[in-house]
């Protein structure tokens, strides 16, 4: 006989709902940040158990899925807040943003001295 598991928490996906949009609601209310280990506690369970419900079971994924996309949107603005290093952390990470350091040189070069000895091994080189 195969093992079973726990039965699930919540029954339906209004249950679940419920309890999130009450702690999208409870957060607003006192400005609390929207984090995914708040969103498990509001929902009495923990972090792992939540991700195993968006992963595991089609019922409950989108609206999990849009409840950790809520919490990730609340971040990422507030990387926008007085916080370049937060700007450009997302510009990087999310948009493939990089670094970029050019130099261009320009003028002339004169008066160089060339040892005849190093010149004859740098020739040897080139020519093999």
């Amino acid at each position: 006989m195969a093992k079973e598991g726990r039965p699930l928490k919540f029954k339906t996906v209004n249950d679940i709902k419920e309890k999130i949009d009450k702690y999208f609601k409870d957060c607003g209310e006192i400005n609390r940040p929207l984090t995914i280990t708040g969103l498990a506690l509001a929902l009495d369970t923990n972090r792992e158990t939540l991700l195993r419900y968006e992963n595991k079971n089609d019922e409950f994924y989108d609206t999990i899925k849009k409840a950790k996309l809520m919490c990730e949107n609340f971040a990422e603005e507030k990387l926008f807040g007085n916080n370049v290093a937060g700007v450009i952390f997302n510009l990087k990470n999310n948009y493939r943003w990089v670094d970029e350091n050019k130099v261009e040189v320009q003028g002339n070069v004169s008066n160089i001295k060339i040892d005849p000895k190093k010149l004859e091994a740098f020739n040897k080189l080139i020519d093999g």
